[in-house]
C-alpha cells in the first residue's frame, strides 16, 4: 500500500510537471511527493490534526468517544476556570471581536499595558511587551537583538521558534550540547573576543521535561560576558514560589537579562511576551517587525489572561496539585517500567525510540481512551521517538489510575515495559 500511494503521488507530480512546467523546475514537485502522511492515514496511525469536539480540560471528546487528555499544556487547568471564562467574555462585549491592526498603529488598548506592566511584576523586571504568538516573540527579539556580526549559544534541545529566530538574526549560530554546560563553556572560550555573545535555552524543555541547569550557564555568561534570554514558556505558572519560572526558582531574574513567556501553557490563552529592562524592550517595542506588521491580540484574549494571572498568584494550591499529579505519575511510570530519561516536570516523556512502535502505542491508548502525543524527529534526536505527556492540577486521582492501567496493559503488549504493577 505503501508503494501505491508513492506512485500516485509521483504520477501526479509527473503529469502536472508535463502539463505546465515543460522547461524549468516546479516548486510543488516535493509535496507531489510527500507521501507520508496518508501512507500514516491509510495504516490508521496518522495521530495529527485530531478533530476534538469537546474539551472540559483533562477530558476530550473525539469522535464521540472521551479521552482523557493527557496531552495537553493547560498545566493549571485553568482554560475552563468560570472567572477566566467571564473575564473574556467581558472584555469581548467592552471592544468586540478584534483590534483589526497592529498595535503599533490602531491596535494598542490599555488591556495590553496594563497585562505588560503585571507580567513585568511578576517576573521582577522593569518592563514587559505582549506579542500575538509566543512564537513570534522568540522569532522577533531573538533576530531584532542579534545581528549578523554576533554570536547566538543555542542548546541542542531548543524549541523551533528559537532555532528559526536564531537563523533570522543571521548571527553565527554556536549550538551546545543539551543541558551540557562544560560543553558551553568550552564553546565560550574558544568564540572570538571581539564578537558579542548572546545565549539563549528553554527554561523547561518542552519534550524532554528537564529542567535548565541556569546556575551554572548565569556563572558561565558573566565569566565570558554575554547576555542571557530564557524561554519560560512551559515554567510560567509551574515553578517559582509564585509560579514565575524557572528564572524565579532560581532567584536570578537580576542575573538573566530578558525573560520570555507564552500565554498558550498556565496562562489560558494565546499570545506571549518578553520582560526585561526598561530601555531594551522600548528599542524592541520599534524595532522588532515580528510585533510591528502583526494584529494585535483581541482585547478578550488579553483579559482572560489577566485574570489567569491573578489565579496563578492568588491560589498556589493548584500548583501543589499539579506537583502532587507529577509526582504521582513520574513514580509510577518509573515502577512499571517506562523510560522517563530526566524529566523532573509535569512534562513526562516515555521513551520508546522507534518510530513506528511509538505511533503503535499511540494508536493502541487512544483507542483505550487516552490522549497522547507521539513525538518523532526531527522534534527529538533520531532513535529517541517517545509518547510526551503532560499533566494538570486537575486531573483527578481516579482518571491518573485509569491512564496508568492502560499504559501498563499496552505497554506490555509492545514489550516496552516489564509488567510490574503500578503502586
Amino acid at each position: 500500500m505503501f508503494l501505491e500511494f508513492k506512485d500516485i503521488a509521483k504520477q501526479k507530480a509527473q503529469v502536472f510537471k508535463q502539463l505546465y512546467f515543460k522547461k524549468h523546475p516546479d516548486v510543488f514537485t516535493k509535496m507531489y511527493n510527500f507521501t507520508r502522511a496518508n501512507t500514516a492515514r491509510a495504516f490508521g496511525y496518522y495521530p495529527y490534526f485530531q478533530k476534538i469536539e469537546v474539551s472540559d480540560g483533562t477530558e476530550v471528546t473525539i469522535d464521540g468517544q472521551k479521552k482523557i487528555m493527557l496531552g495537553s499544556n493547560n498545566y493549571l487547568g485553568l482554560t475552563n476556570h468560570p472567572e477566566v471564562i467571564e473575564a473574556g467574555v467581558d472584555a469581548l462585549r467592552k471592544y468586540g471581536s478584534g483590534l483589526t491592526g497592529s498595535r503599533f498603529l490602531n491596535g494598542n488598548i490599555v488591556l495590553h499595558e496594563i497585562l505588560e506592566a503585571k507580567l513585568a511584576d511578576f517576573v521582577g523586571k522593569e518592563n514587559a511587551l505582549v506579542f500575538s504568538t509566543g512564537f513570534n516573540v522568540n522569532l522577533g527579539v531573538i533576530s531584532t537583538t542579534v545581528e549578523p556580526s554576533d554570536l547566538i549559544f543555542i542548546d541542542a534541545f531548543n524549541h523551533a521558534s528559537i532555532v528559526d529566530g536564531s537563523r533570522f538574526s543571521k548571527a553565527r549560530i554556536v549550538k551546545f550540547k543539551h543541558n551540557d554546560m562544560a560543553d558551553l563553556e568550552k564553546k565560550l572560550a574558544n568564540a572570538k573576543p571581539d564578537k558579542a555573545r548572546f545565549i539563549t535555552a528553554d527554561g523547561i524543555f518542552s519534550m524532554e521535561g528537564d529542567v535548565l541547569n541556569l546556575p551554572d550557564l548565569v556563572r558561565l555568561a558573566k565569566k565570558y560576558e554575554a547576555r542571557i534570554m530564557i524561554d519560560e514558556a512551559h515554567s510560567v505558572g509551574v515553578m517559582g514560589p509564585n509560579g514565575e519560572g524557572v528564572v524565579g526558582h532560581y532567584n536570578l531574574a537580576d542575573k538573566v537579562d530578558l525573560i520570555m513567556g507564552t500565554f498558550s501553557k498556565s496562562l489560558a490563552g494565546v499570545g506571549g511576551f518578553i520582560a526585561g529592562n526598561g530601555a531594551v524592550i522600548d528599542y524592541l517595542k520599534h524595532h522588532t517587525r515580528a510585533m510591528i506588521f502583526t494584529a494585535a491580540l483581541p482585547a478578550s484574549n488579553v483579559a482572560t489572561v489577566m485574570k489567569a494571572l491573578e489565579i496563578i498568584k492568588n491560589e498556589p494550591e493548584r500548583r501543589k496539585q499539579l506537583w502532587d499529579n507529577t509526582d504521582y505519575m513520574t513514580t509510577n511510570f518509573r515502577q512499571i517500567g517506562y523510560d522517563t530519561g530526566e524529566s523532573t516536570t509535569p512534562i513526562i516523556p516515555l521513551i520508546i525510540g522507534d518510530e513506528k512502535k511509538t505511533f503503535l502505542v499511540w494508536k493502541d491508548l487512544m483507542r483505550e481512551g487516552v490522549y497522547t502525543n507521539p513525538v518523532i524527529t526531527p522534534a527529538v534526536p533520531r532513535h529517541r521517538s517517545l509518547l510526551r505527556t503532560s499533566y494538570m492540577a486537575t486531573h483527578t486521582r481516579e482518571q491518573l489510575d485509569f491512564c496508568l492501567d492502560k499504559f501498563l496493559k499496552i505497554g506490555k503488549k509492545h514489550g516496552i515495559i516489564n509488567g510490574a504493577t503500578n503502586g
